[in-house]
Order: C-alpha cells, then structure tokens, then sequence
C-alpha cells in the first residue's frame, strides 16, 4: 500500500503524540488531565473556565467536568467564582499543579523537537500552526491565539500602569503577563 507523504505526517504526529506520553506517571494524570493543566498555565483570565476549557480541547463539557474535579482532588488546580460576574467558575493552577508542570512529559518532546530541528524549529512551529488553523476551521472551532496577535489588543493604552495593555473587546486592563497568554476570544489582526 503506497500512502501519501500527507498521510505519513499525520500517522506521524499521531504516533509522536502517544509517545510522549506512553510511559509517563507523574502524579498519575491521565492525557486529558495534563492538557487541562498546560490549558491553564496558558490561558489568561478570561479564558480559565470550564467551557473555555471544553471549547480549547474538543471535549464535552461533562468530560472537562470530571477532569477538573479529578485535578481538584489531586490538589493541581482550583475552582472559585468568578470576580467579574459571580455565577460563572474560574479556574486556577494551585502551586502544586505549577510545579507538577515542570514534569511535563512534553518538555521532552521539546527537546527532541530542538534537537531534530538543529535548534531552530520556527519553520516547523510556522507549519504546524497552519495545520492547526485548517483543522480548527473545519471542526469549526476556536482558534484561542495569544493576546498580543488579536485584533483587540491595545499595546500600551496606559503606559506606566502596571498593566498597560487593553483589551478593546472586554474592556479590561491587560499586564505583560496577560499579553502572552492565550485567549479564548482573540481575533487575529489584519
């Protein structure tokens, strides 16, 4: 059978992708819990909810539910209502969920990424991230960039604030921490 170099990337990424995973039992988390955890390591404020969650890996909001609550119970992350409105969740990583991240067994696949890409894998990540766009639009998903790409965001509409950004659609003061992170609600610029 002769399949496509296409194909054989994906049987690739696929494979690559059980395989930084395959063997790993930090804190005996499970795939879903550790995307759910670098979820929140890199969503800002806005975006740390349960259905933001649910919406940033294609899962139902009763799947996200049980992983939160199995990652509460590990004492890696925390719920609290939400300061802006009241009736919605925020999530948090608690300091034992920051530091269980440092075991990422991603962090690997990183390094085999540098190292493959003689430590320059920009073209890659260039590729990938179009990949990503494509499947993200035929699922008809969210695309969740990061803050400082959105159409929305306003460098330095305070400056010497210590959180001088803005965002134009939520209205909100942003730091330069929060400029970095993902967004549920970023819109690429023009």
């Amino acid at each position: 059978m002769t399949i496509s170099k296409a194909l054989e990337a994906a049987y690739l990424v696929g494979r690559l992708e059980r395989l930084a995973r395959s063997g790993v039992t930090v804190e005996g988390l499970n795939p879903a819990q550790w995307e759910a955890l670098r979820y929140l390591a890199r969503a800002n404020r806005f975006s740390r909810t349960p259905a933001a969650l649910a919406d940033y890996v294609g899962s139902t909001r009763g799947t996200i539910s049980q992983t939160l609550i199995a990652l509460e119970q590990k004492g890696l992350a925390a719920r609290r209502a939400s300061a802006r409105d009241g009736r919605s969740v925020e999530l948090a990583l608690t300091r034992r969920g920051e530091a269980v991240l440092k075991q990422d067994p991603l962090l690997h696949l990183a390094q085999d990424i540098a190292l493959g890409t003689d430590d320059d894998p920009a073209k890659l990540v260039t590729t990938l991230q179009a990949i990503l766009a494509a499947t993200i639009a035929r699922n008809e998903g969210r695309a969740f960039g990061v803050c400082h790409s959105c159409r929305h965001f306003r460098r330095n509409a305070r400056p010497g604030a210590s959180s001088p950004h803005h965002c134009g659609l939520l209205d909100e003061p942003l730091s330069e921490a929060d400029s970095k992170d993902i967004c549920q609600e970023q819109e690429a610029a023009a």
